[in-house]
């Protein structure tokens, strides 16, 4: 595989660009996104070029402008939304506030079935419109491909150039075509070999992550999720027991897990290290209640077992990390792009100045599907790969208010119950996150002829593809009524079990 048959993605804000360029890559097609001010100089590696949409306008004194002297005409160009509304005002066309705001579902009224991009497109197909500006007047040249009810100029072509624009969102899977207009673009337009699989990234990681540390020695932090498992597998191919992991317990993991883990990597062949430093972790987080303060406390308190065990290590240069493509993209449009900065991530950049080691990321190029895939081609467990995403600091943000080693106990209980529940009525690989929250409050109940005061549990789950949206499961009644009434009768201190049927946005997937 060469990383020279790719396509470059420029970033102007839009909520669907990470969605772009999952697609391209669906087609076995590498993508990358980079801000649309921020354009590589050496475009000798990208076969095509493509402008996401934007919630910006075109006509408004804070447009969004790239330089695409350096693009037009010389490479296949595809806009989007904004990216269309853009060639078509700077290029003697014209854009005006859409009389008539066409969001969400359309059908295409018409649609040149001659030309190469929308083959096999038919008439009434639907799209996905989200825009408030609409195309007046096509640009110079421009020739009209395809329409909808309520946009006249749904998507064009302009003569003398690889150049083609639309309206809608075809990344969107409301699109039902959308996949199809990509792949004429890509395929017969722009004429990409279909060579991004999970066996070519094995492949050509290895080389690289041979080639890149050659003897040195590399410290790796597992956590027990996907990501830094495959990473730990890529490099293990790579460089053998040069790979130095530690696998640190903060003692505020699920029940059992840190064992179980811990002899899972073993398992592998890995040059593992476990340390147990939850006693550690549980006074330096004792009376706190605040969550952002407790994150911290998590992070600077793993910070410092982590450096203490990086010292038993001699000639260690480099340090791994399971750092996925979302990371680096929100990390780069928070120096410079245009999208709304979601969080900041602490493998992005935040490695502490005085372990003085040079980072590696193996995984930094995937999404979290693709880790999972490329972690099959490794041969990794389906049991290994399925496992649920579990934050960093663990369990402690999943007590609300203070925690204590016997809060953290009891929220063990309930989470064990709650998720082997969901593996025995089939239901876990359904779900994308599952877990349970310590609320703050007691409520009153009974148990026999007595009253009791005790503490309240909620139940979440979520279907998601990557975290960055997710909806609530609708689970069973029965499922949730057995799941309750073994919480209640098993784990001495709750009384009160709930479910969360909140979705992202506009709650979060955890509740601190």
């Amino acid at each position: 595989m060469t990383m020279n048959d790719k396509v470059l993605i420029l970033d102007f804000g839009s909520q669907y660009t990470q969605l772009i360029a999952r697609r391209v890559r669906e087609l076995n097609i590498y993508s990358e996104i980079v801000p649309y001010n921020k354009i590589p100089e050496n475009l000798s590696p990208y076969k095509a070029v493509i402008l996401s949409g934007s919630p910006f306008s075109v006509r408004s004194e804070q447009a969004l402008i790239p330089d695409l002297s350096r693009i037009r005409r010389k490479k296949p160009l595809l806009a989007i939304c904004y990216g269309a509304q853009y060639l078509a005002h700077f290029s003697g066309g014209e854009v005006g506030s859409s009389k008539t705001r066409e969001y969400g579902r359309a059908n295409l009224t018409y649609v040149d079935q001659n030309c190469d991009f929308l083959k096999g497109v038919p008439l009434e197909s639907q799209v996905w419109m989200s825009h408030s500006d609409t195309i007046n007047k096509l640009p110079e040249h421009g020739k009209l491909l395809a329409s909808t009810k309520d946009v006249t100029n749904a998507a064009f072509t302009i003569g003398g150039e690889d150049t083609y624009a639309i309206q809608f969102h075809p990344e969107v899977y409301h699109s039902e075509h959308g996949t199809q207009i990509l792949k004429n673009f890509l395929l017969d337009i722009a004429h990409l070999k279909q060579n991004w699989t999970p066996d070519s990234f094995v492949e050509m990681t290895i080389d690289s992550l041979k080639s890149q540390l050659g003897n040195d020695r590399v410290l790796l932090g597992l956590s027990g999720g996907v990501d830094s498992t495959v990473a730990a597998c890529l490099l293990h191919r790579a460089i053998g027991k040069n790979l130095y992991c530690v696998f640190v317990n903060n003692g505020l993991l699920r029940k059992n897990e840190y064992q179980q883990v811990l002899n899972q990597y073993i398992g592998l062949g890995l040059n593992v290290v476990g340390v147990d430093a939850s006693k550690q972790f549980l006074e330096a987080l004792a009376g706190e209640s605040d969550p952002e303060t407790k994150r911290k406390i998590i992070g600077r308190t793993f910070i410092e077992v982590f450096d203490q065990e990086a010292h038993k290590i001699e000639n260690v240069r480099w340090l791994a990390q399971g750092t996925i493509y979302p990371d680096v993209i929100e990390s780069i449009s928070v120096s410079g792009g245009p999208s709304a900065t979601i969080k900041s991530h602490h493998n992005v950049g935040g490695l502490p100045d005085f372990m003085k080691l040079k980072v590696v990321e193996p995984l930094r190029l995937l999404f979290k599907d693709e880790v999972r895939r490329v972690g099959a081609a490794l041969g990794l467990e389906a049991h290994i790969l399925g496992r649920h995403p579990f934050p960093g600091p663990g369990l402690g943000i999943r007590i609300l208010g203070d925690i204590t080693a016997e809060k953290v106990s009891i929220l063990q209980e309930v989470d064990a119950i709650f998720i082997q529940s969901l593996k025995d009525w089939d239901l876990y690989d359904r779900v994308w996150q599952a877990g349970a929250i310590l609320l703050p409050i007691n409520s009153v109940g009974v148990m026999g002829d007595e009253r009791t005061y005790e503490q309240c549990v909620a139940l979440r789950a979520v279907e998601s593809t990557d975290g960055m949206t997710a909806d609530w499961v609708d689970l069973p009644y029965k499922f949730l009524q057995d799941v309750s009434n073994a919480i209640i009768n098993r784990v001495s201190g709750i009384n009160r079990v709930v479910y969360d049927i909140s979705s992202k946005p506009p709650a979060t997937i955890e509740w601190e």
